[in-house]
């Protein structure tokens, strides 16, 4: 019995699924056993944006990078992340030996969703966690215009 052509080929549906995990897989980055994405010997920190009504709040998870290895950027609506971290691990006992490194870089760029008073940008590290407060912009806050009803 032979098989219908609509059998043989897959659809345009199934070919696109199929082109879409080919690019994430080649594209994407793999998360290693501490929970950090790699890519070669790069790696991204994963990210938590809040915004408020006069603030901006970026929490970024860098454990195991030196503050002094991490350098915060703003620039109009740009916010960079950039940085590097060496860390080595070993463990000694009568009949083995251990020795892990890791060691990459990384850099993240965020487009804000406000502008922000350059000035007044606050980054702290603690526990891992590098936490950068940015004050909105005043002129660029949105004001509220009442409406007056019109007169006859």
């Amino acid at each position: 019995m032979l098989a219908k052509r609509n059998d043989l080929l897959p659809s345009f549906g199934d070919l696109r699924r199929d082109m879409n995990d080919l690019f994430e897989r080649f594209f994407e980055s793999k998360p290693g056993r501490d929970g950090l994405s790699t890519f070669g010997g790069e790696w991204t920190p994963p990210l938590d944006i809040e915004e408020k009504a006069d603030t901006i709040t970026v929490k970024a998870e860098v454990p195991g990078v030196d503050p002094a290895k991490i350098e915060v950027t703003v620039q109009d609506d740009l916010l960079t992340l950039k940085g590097s971290k060496e860390e080595s691990h070993e463990e000694k006992d009568k009949n083995f030996f251990r020795s892990e490194r890791r060691f990459g870089s990384f850099l993240r760029r965020i487009v804000l969703p406000s502008p922000v008073d350059e000035s007044k940008v606050n980054a702290t590290y603690k526990d891992g966690v590098l936490k950068i407060e940015l004050t909105k912009n005043k002129a660029a806050l949105p004001k509220r215009i009442p409406v007056a009803a019109a007169r006859n």
